[in-house]
């Protein structure tokens, strides 16, 4: 049984509140599963208090939870407005990391180095990349390409752009929010900031795809990691029945962040 946390005090937002023209949604890893007295309840991050899913008991594996079409209210503090018959994918874990949190910032700045993330295509029955292409660009508007963003852009209050290239949803230009950059605490949200087209056709607006993604250090060498990423109508539409895909995707994100390789077996569903 999960405890339940008292009602927490109001707590800042993490960020402003974006207009819905605001990257990755590198979507958020290990089963989908349910637990008695949260089925329905939605998950709660760690602004919100006792965070759900709970985090779980070793590093290693992370654990992802599913919810499809989903009417959760996101907490104040996320700065998400509510969106109808929503996709959630919660993804929750603690890896070993010793090397404080630059490194870490790094991975969120380092656009290029996001191509080749690979997971398993539960259709394929092979590992293939993720994202295809990858780059910073140095605006929303993403038409002037630039090199990858360093440690002193990659800071508390800083928005960083970046064009990706993922291997179903197309290019997108998406935005990066350090909503806070510490020794011992990193969160990044992200958007997608253009409109995704698929053939020229556009499928999902700005603002369809939405991730938040927490890094806390637990001690010296283990960091625990809740992300979570929001999926509009239209696309939650579109994954409906597919939740092996979108854990693996969420393995592949969290891999990436926790430097293990994306592409190392066992896959997390096959």
């Amino acid at each position: 049984m999960v405890r339940k946390s008292g009602r927490q005090p109001p707590r800042r937002p993490l960020f402003h509140r974006w207009n819905r023209g605001a990257p990755l949604a590198l979507l958020t890893a290990m089963l989908c599963w349910q637990v008695p007295g949260h089925a329905e309840s939605g998950p709660q991050p760690p602004c919100a208090g006792e965070p759900f899913p709970p985090f779980p008991n070793g590093a290693g594996s992370p654990v992802v939870k599913v919810w499809n079409q989903s009417d959760w209210t996101p907490p104040a503090c996320i700065g998400w407005e509510a969106s109808p018959a929503s996709t959630l994918v919660v993804t929750v874990g603690r890896f070993r990391h010793t090397s404080g949190v630059d490194p870490l910032r790094h991975r969120f700045g380092a656009a290029s180095e996001m191509a080749g993330i690979r997971y398993w295509s539960t259709t394929g029955k092979r590992w293939q990349p993720l994202i295809v292409e990858a780059y910073a660009v140095a605006g929303p508007s993403g038409d002037q390409r630039r090199k990858d963003f360093s440690l002193d852009e990659t800071v508390e209050g800083r928005n960083l752009y970046m064009l990706q290239e993922d291997n179903l949803m197309g290019k997108a230009v998406y935005r990066i929010r350090i909503a806070t950059a510490s020794a011992d605490r990193l969160v990044v949200a992200s958007e997608n900031n253009s409109t995704i087209r698929y053939m020229g056709v556009p499928l999902f607006p700005p603002g369809e795809l939405q991730s938040v993604c927490f890094l806390e250090r637990e001690s010296n060498n283990v960091w625990r990691y809740y992300s979570i990423a929001r999926m509009g109508k239209q696309v939650s539409l579109l994954t409906l029945g597919h939740d092996a895909s979108l854990i693996n995707r969420a393995v592949a994100s969290y891999r990436y962040l926790a430097g293990i390789p994306t592409g190392q077996e066992p896959p997390a569903s096959r």
